[in-house]
């Protein structure tokens, strides 16, 4: 928790936090009106899954840009412009009369939405060497964070706004005034080069990121897809009858992402990463576990397992590939991230096929085999580095 209490105590740190929070409140809106875009537009699952393959690609294509827009530009200055643009972008999916504009608006959300992960992700990694501190999982945790405020306080105000655009601008223009106020603690910030980085990698310095990119891949196939198909899991699987409680599953889940991460850097300082990643993937495979039972209740503390177990995965790759030798922290992460958003990319799109030739159940057990499979690779790793 100390890192938690660094954060909320000093600006410099709260202020780069907050821009993990803002980009998942909106998320966390979003998510709660894609049965509401399914319905207004008499889509399958396979098309929602085609539509959201459109916000990865967006992710996908631009993500490795980043370390030459944040060269031209500066780290800080970027960070605040991609949050900025990726709250007024969400506005567009929201507005689609039509599957052509829906994808297009999601895809434009994608370039934000990537390149503004990449960006802060790197701000914290050069944070955290220039000040010799550790806070990355707690910044994720205040991503966790986000998405349940999102969630909770999108759950009331959908109730109150008769048109989901309305809801969803006024939900961006509070994220952007508050990170102007308070992007001056970090937007002079900028990357120096290491000498050994030119811009592109080297085949020794890909075989460690080769193995925590492949985690990633993983973990955020996991991740995107509790994000964009539990409310639909609810409503159409579990059968909840009320659909503003639609986001019961995200919302636990993103709570317990919260509180898992807030400790994420205490536990990893204790017992290593890889350690970390591997007690997070036994604790996920369990919560998949109580997510399939179709218990309304079993099924929604599932979701909150999964979340504690996969919180401290993602920031612990992060900090991995921010901190590899020789190569500048946005390279490194956003190498990481390009590899963990194919996953993010196939996720959607591959469980939308799913759903429809099979069922939706069945879609969330690959997610658990997924799992699975992050588990045993962790496990080997971790023998491996035993050895040595």
């Amino acid at each position: 928790m100390s890192s938690l209490k660094l954060i909320v105590s000093k600006s410099r740190y709260f202020s780069v936090a907050w821009v993990f929070c803002s980009l998942n409140i909106m998320i966390g809106t979003w998510v709660l009106y894609i049965p509401h875009v399914k319905e207004k537009l008499n889509l399958t699952d396979s098309q929602i899954g085609f539509a959201l393959f459109y916000l990865a690609l967006g992710i996908l294509l631009f993500v490795p840009l980043v370390p030459f827009i944040t060269k031209k530009i500066g780290l800080g200055n970027y960070t605040i412009l991609g949050i900025t643009l990726f709250s007024i972008s969400f506005i567009g999916p929201l507005m689609a009369d039509n599957y052509i504009f829906l994808c297009t608006s999601l895809f434009i959300v994608g370039i934000f939405s990537g390149t503004t992960d990449v960006a802060m992700n790197a701000l914290v990694s050069h944070i955290e060497k220039q000040d010799d501190t550790n806070f990355m999982s707690s910044a994720h945790g205040f991503f966790s964070l986000g998405g349940a405020i999102g969630a909770i306080l999108g759950s009331f105000l959908m109730l109150l706004f008769s048109n989901p655009v309305y809801h969803m601008a006024l939900m961006a223009i509070c994220v952007i005034i508050m990170n102007i106020w308070l992007a001056k603690h970090y937007i002079h910030i900028t990357e120096s080069n290491t000498s050994k980085d030119k811009g592109s990698f080297q085949l020794k310095q890909l075989s460690p990121l080769l193995i925590i990119a492949f985690l990633a891949f993983v973990i955020m196939s996991s991740e995107g897809a509790i994000e964009h198909w539990s409310s639909l899991f609810l409503l159409e699987v579990v059968e909840i009858a009320q659909k503003n409680l639609a986001g019961l599953g995200f919302i636990l889940f993103s709570i317990t992402m919260t509180i898992g991460r807030f400790f994420g850097d205490g536990i990893a300082t204790r017992i290593g990463s890889i350690k970390t990643i591997l007690v997070g993937c036994l604790v996920a495979t369990i919560g998949y576990v109580c997510v399939l039972t179709t218990v309304l209740i079993i099924t929604v503390i599932g979701f909150g397992v999964v979340g504690l177990g996969l919180s401290v995965i993602i920031p612990e790759l992060f900090r991995i590939a921010g901190k590899t030798k020789g190569v500048k922290g946005s390279t490194g992460i956003a190498f990481v991230s390009s590899i963990g958003f194919v996953g993010f990319l196939l996720g959607p799109v591959v469980l939308g096929f799913i759903s429809d030739k099979f069922s939706l159940k069945t879609s969330f057990f690959t997610l658990l085999v997924l799992t699975i499979i992050a588990l045993t690779s962790s496990f080997i790793k971790y023998k491996m580095d035993k050895i040595k």
